[in-house]
């Protein structure tokens, strides 16, 4: 499986060979499904309150005597049933938190990179440390890949934060660090742009325990052959 990489000046250099570790999983919608609930569920800022009649403020003095008014029976005037008293169910800042494990959380993402792999919406960039920051460049390039009225996700590594300074005033271009990028940003956006830098950055990223795993298990396999 094989990318398409391009220069910042627009022109194709090549093709870039894709880790099928990273781009060659199974897509798994179930799972990219509940990722995305997840990630919504937990933006969701629920911050509303109000106060019950035993926050407001006021006095606890019962307003008139119990019988013999003609009227009804109260309180004091924090009551809910009072303009300025309590509300009687109010809403109590419920921040309503949902996890997804860090083993899904990364299946999640390689079902998302594979999809786009699949959809062949997977754009390389080669020299974009030399791109200079000018929005006029960034938007120049984006129109000869024909793709300045799509919406964009740009993967970088953490290294080349200058390369953000050409893209983040373009409406529809999302940058994001390699080490930080989730299943849900690759989703929403219809073309994903991928520095060589942060292809390296996402290799490391995604693989690196599963190198260690299998040298662990080299070593041991050794050790008893040794024995």
């Amino acid at each position: 499986m094989t990318g398409d990489l391009y220069s910042i000046s627009g022109e194709k250099k090549g093709t870039v060979t894709l880790p099928k570790e990273i781009f060659g999983e199974k897509v798994n919608p179930l799972l990219l499904a509940q990722a995305v609930r997840v990630y919504l569920t937990n933006q969701r800022q629920a911050r509303a309150k109000a106060k019950t009649r035993a926050e407001v403020t006021g006095s606890n003095r019962k307003i008139y005597r119990q019988k013999g008014t003609g009227g009804a029976r109260h309180g004091d005037r924090k009551a809910p049933i009072f303009v300025g008293g309590g509300k009687a169910h109010p809403p109590r800042g419920f921040l309503k938190r949902l996890v997804l494990p860090k083993k899904m959380k990364k299946k999640a993402l390689l079902s998302a990179l594979s999809l786009k792999a699949k959809d062949k919406k997977i754009i390389f960039l080669d020299g974009l440390n030399n791109l200079k920051p000018k929005t006029k460049k960034a938007a120049s390039f984006l129109k000869k890949l024909k793709i300045e009225e799509k919406k964009v996700l740009l993967l970088i590594d953490s290294q080349q934060k200058k390369a953000l300074l050409s893209f983040r005033n373009l409406p529809l271009v999302e940058e994001e660090e390699v080490d930080r990028v989730n299943a849900w940003q690759v989703l929403q956006n219809e073309w994903l742009l991928i520095s060589k830098e942060g292809l390296k950055a996402l290799k490391k990223r995604l693989t690196a325990k599963e190198k260690v795993k299998e040298d662990e298990k080299k070593n041991k396999e050794s050790k008893k052959n040794k024995n």
